[in-house]
């Protein structure tokens, strides 16, 4: 296997590595080629200033057999290789490699890094690693023949509710207090007589529409200290790169003729992805955020979507909602 650093997303093809994508262990909306490259624009809004990008790709005969999408930059006060996307704005993160040749291309990985990049750096830092991912494994395995420290521990957790199709069947299954409290708050907003109704945008002012989601998201206090100058360019950024792309899917509630919440979703490998929402705290007494949700998960169910995926973040309406837990992993192998 043919191990390639590249110094630019240029010089890989972007049909050529989201065609391995599509057939890689971990298939998300953050691996995608234009995610990636949008994202390294950006260094995560800012949160980098200090990286040098490290994009490897292995080959046999000319075929792409796995990328690893890394960066080098300080991690716990140490030269450390990093996902390309780490750490605070991309969910989920992974080497792009096709199950069957994962364990190979890792232990070359690391042979080649060893040996082509020796002195730069001591350790791997790799954050957002889904726990269902093979990459767990394999990093344990490579310490374990290197004689490498090892360090595995659960990052966040990323709840889910799982959808068959039928709305009523998905409500069943919650909590009958918060059923019947689901229920209620969206009846009472249909019934409030304020026109409210809930719409997914067309996007075809894309500039307009961002500007509508990034209001709302900064009523919150603590998204809007999150969405200083160059984080609002980055998630800027992302959602054209997603609507350009074909996988962005933005829904508004509307009540007295205004927007009153959003939620902007990928719909990504037939999943709705939660990304981020925001509401309008002047009309916090239709419960905005739970009734735009409850008709996104209604969509969602409606239109075959096997899951709905809140994402990183452990906030008490995600299981008042059903959500069940997974986790994403931060694993870090150091040198010794």
């Amino acid at each position: 296997m043919k191990y390639t650093i590249h110094n630019d997303f240029s010089e890989i093809d972007p049909q050529e590595w989201n065609n391995l994508l599509t057939n890689s262990v971990s298939d998300n909306p953050f691996l995608r080629y234009e995610y990636q490259r949008t994202w390294w624009e950006h260094r995560g809004g800012g949160e980098w200033k200090d990286a040098q990008l490290i994009l490897i790709s292995a080959r046999e005969d000319e075929t792409l057999i796995g990328i690893a999408p890394l960066f080098l930059s300080v991690s716990d006060g140490q030269p450390a290789l990093l996902l390309n996307g780490s750490i605070e704005i991309s969910d989920y993160l992974d080497l792009i490699v096709r199950a069957d040749d994962h364990a190979r291309f890792v232990c070359g990985l690391f042979d080649f890094l060893a040996s082509t990049l020796t002195d730069k750096w001591c350790a791997v830092d790799w954050y957002n690693i889904p726990d269902s991912s093979t990459t767990l494994t394999a990093l344990k395995d490579e310490a374990s023949k290197r004689g490498w420290t090892h360090l595995e521990e659960m990052y966040r957790p990323t709840p889910r509710i799982a959808l068959n199709g039928d709305f009523e069947e998905y409500l069943g299954r919650v909590e009958k207090k918060q059923r019947h409290e689901i229920r209620r708050k969206m009846r009472r907003a249909e019934e409030s007589g304020r026109g409210v109704r809930w719409f997914i945008s067309d996007m075809a002012d894309v500039e307009s529409e961002i500007d509508s989601f990034l209001g709302l998201m900064e009523q919150d206090q603590g998204k809007a200290g999150f969405l200083h100058e160059p984080m609002r360019n980055q998630m800027r950024a992302v959602i054209r790169t997603a609507q350009e792309n074909g996988w962005l899917w933005l829904a508004f509630l509307e009540a007295d003729g205004q927007r009153i919440a959003a939620y902007l979703n990928f719909d990504y490998n037939n999943k709705l992805w939660g990304y981020n929402a925001g509401v309008n705290r002047e009309f916090m007494e239709l419960s905005p955020g739970w009734v735009l949700l409850g008709h996104v998960l209604q969509w969602a169910c409606e239109n075959k979507r096997h899951e709905f995926d809140f994402m990183r973040g452990d906030e008490e309406y995600k299981y008042r909602f059903g959500a069940v837990n997974q986790y994403v992993m931060r694993v870090k192998l150091t040198r010794n």
